[in-house]
């Protein structure tokens, strides 16, 4: 796990400054604590931090070919490295180091970009071709690891975080706003935006060509969700069985200490026994929890834990709510508002302590149909042509009825009246299109639910007419990449630590995609057949266990020890003049959920989130650690 970054100019231009390079680098320490390295020629920088987890000794970074034409920086890891190795030195090519950084480079060097479909990993990766003048940049098949890029006529920046490309001076900076509109929306931006109009992600499975001072887009994967297994339900179990001992088991390759983030649900706990059944020591797990017993899962990872028989490490946790929230906000580089990334931060802190690696269950949600909206929507789904009449009920209802309840009532009928796509991401988002027009006119409308990756052919993942593969295909496009997978890569990487997502090894996930829908959701309940085959290895209480999410007490905060700095930051002359969200109607939520004991606390933390941001990325000093 390192971070990378680096620009190359297009041909004629002066050559690239050393200087800019090593700011590049610096910035991104915290991703790399234990190494660095720069390449610079006439018209490429490429620079690396390093977090040393396979080949401490020899995996420096850059890299280079046996005639240094080629050099790679990379960012990730690679599980099957070892057998891409193998079929490579059959082939003749001869290692310098035990590093799968050499195996990309190697491959590349015989199959060029073909490579990048070979990987089973996750990686951000730059390679500079000086025998064709050409970079190519290239993201992993989920999104699990970060690639911005920003191209004009004179060159291309790229870097695993934003704020390397900002040590540029000539970064674009102008404010994108369809990515504050998605951001008001969702909680986070969405792929391809940035919060800047010039600076764009590399999409996942995607790499990018830069040659003569021009830039292509290429996709080299897409998962789908057809056609159906024809396996009856026991073969399934089975296969699903073999799949998931494979993933972890591959993800276990490292030459560092290593643990599992634990919450004791399915699937932390699912990647914890595997994990078991292929170490010989004890595995290391780690759980954190609050005081608020509505937000603590400790009781329900210690009796997971003691199944297993883990070693095992929890934290009662009573942060400092504002000075934890403006770090945040300087590690995710964008305005971000997950709340979750509070737990994952402090998990991250608390298992850093001992290891430099976690296996995390990231993505079981997603493969086997586990949030609990994709059940609501299917329950919604099956009112077809009663859905208009139902609408029209609720909305009366919702008319007369006291709030809270009337505003959920009058939301649920709004829902049944939009197109599918908008039906199912109005449960994925967390303001509401009125509230984010008050806060800012640009927001809300007919463009509420706009996500950028469903407009690309192919999108819809071959989901068929299923309301839940067609609610997958959609996560898989933006919720998993934009919001959960940067969440964990961004706050384990705050604390130098390097997170692995099992369920995310790409056979597994072609063989989720592929489960008929009652083979992951039955009886109401999500997750059928994994809670199936992990029956055999965890206790009741983990299969069963209701999914509470990575929450924490926000409301609570908002009426304890972040109100003050809410109200201080709304009432403020900065604010006001800023303009990116009206003043009145921030205040005005503030007082509805401290007042009125209406539930603000998700607008709020928006808000919040991004005035922070606003006055550390556009007023303050990026540069400085968080």
């Amino acid at each position: 796990m390192c971070g990378i970054a680096g620009l190359v100019v297009a041909p004629g231009q002066p050559a690239p400054d050393p200087a800019l390079g090593r700011r590049m680098n610096a910035v991104i320490h915290h991703r790399g604590p234990d190494d660095e390295g720069l390449h610079h020629d006439e018209r490429a920088l490429l620079g690396m931090r390093r977090l040393s987890i396979i080949d401490v000794g020899g995996g420096h970074q850059p890299m280079y070919g046996a005639d240094h034409q080629v050099t790679i920086v990379f960012n990730g890891e690679i599980y099957n490295y070892r057998e891409l190795r193998a079929g490579l030195e059959r082939d003749g090519h001869a290692f310098a180091s035990q590093s799968d950084t050499e195996v990309i480079l190697q491959g590349y060097l015989r199959d060029g970009v073909g490579i990048f479909a070979q990987l089973d990993g996750m990686f951000g990766v730059a390679i500079w071709d000086r025998r064709t003048q050409e970079l190519v940049l290239a993201r992993d098949r989920l999104g699990e690891k970060p690639l911005y890029y920003a191209h004009d006529e004179r060159r291309v920046l790229f870097g695993s975080e934003l704020k390397s490309l900002l040590q540029s001076p000539d970064c674009p900076r102008d404010l994108n706003d369809d990515a504050l509109r998605a951001y008001l929306t969702y909680g986070y931006v969405p792929s391809p935006y940035s919060v800047f109009a010039g600076v764009h992600k590399l999409p996942p499975a995607h790499f990018l060509r830069y040659r003569d001072g021009q830039i292509s887009l290429h996709r080299y994967w897409q998962p789908s969700l057809s056609p159906k297994t024809s396996l009856s339900e026991p073969e399934a179990a089975e296969q699903l069985e073999a799949l998931l001992d494979r993933a972890v088991a591959s993800r276990l390759v490292s030459d560092v200490p290593f643990g599992a983030f634990l919450s004791g649900g399915l699937d932390s706990s699912t990647v914890v026994a595997l994990m078991a059944r292929h170490l010989g020591q004890p595995v290391k797990t780690f759980t954190i929890g609050f005081k608020e017993a509505a937000y603590n899962e400790l009781d329900d990872a210690r009796r997971v834990a003691t199944h297993l028989g883990t070693e095992h490490h929890e934290l009662v946790v009573e942060p400092d709510a504002v000075d934890l929230l403006k770090t945040l906000v300087w590690h995710f580089d964008e305005p971000f508002a997950d709340s979750s990334a509070v737990p994952t931060f402090l998990v991250s802190q608390l298992a850093r302590q001992h290891v430099k690696m976690v296996l995390t269950g990231d993505g079981g949600d997603e493969m086997f149909g586990g949030y609990d909206r994709y059940l609501k929507l299917m329950k919604l789904e099956r009112l077809g042509a009663m859905r208009g009449p139902v609408a029209a009920g609720l909305s009366l209802a919702g008319a007369v009825a006291p709030n809270p309840y009337g505003e959920r009532l009058a939301r649920v009928g709004e829902r049944l009246r939009l197109p599918f796509d908008e039906r199912y991401l109005s449960g994925v988002a967390v303001m509401r299109s009125d509230i984010a027009q008050r806060l800012r006119p640009q927001a809300g409308g007919s463009n509420h639910f706009h996500l950028p990756a469903l407009a690309q052919p192919g999108s819809d993942l071959g989901a068929g007419e299923e309301p839940l593969d067609r609610a997958v295909a959609i996560d898989l496009q933006s919720y998993l990449p934009d919001d959960i997978l940067v969440k964990l890569d961004r706050m384990a990487m705050a604390a130098s630590l390097e997170g692995r997502s099992p369920f995310l090894q790409p056979d597994l996930v072609q063989f989720a995609l592929s489960l008929p829908v009652g083979y992951r959701v039955r009886d109401g309940r999500g997750k059928h057949l994994l809670r199936e085959v992990a029956n055999k290895w965890l206790p009741p209480r983990a299969i069963s266990k209701p999914k509470q999410g990575f929450a924490i007490p926000l409301a609570d905060w908002f009426r304890g020890p972040l109100r003050t700095l809410a109200a201080d930051t709304f009432g403020s002359r900065a604010f006001r003049e800023r303009g990116l969200l009206h003043a009145s109607a921030a205040q005005a939520l503030l007082h509805d959920h401290v007042e009125r004991d209406i539930d603000r606390s998700e607008a709020l933390w928006q808000a919040l989130c991004l005035e922070l941001w606003a006055q550390r990325f556009l007023d303050g000093d990026v540069a400085s650690g968080g």
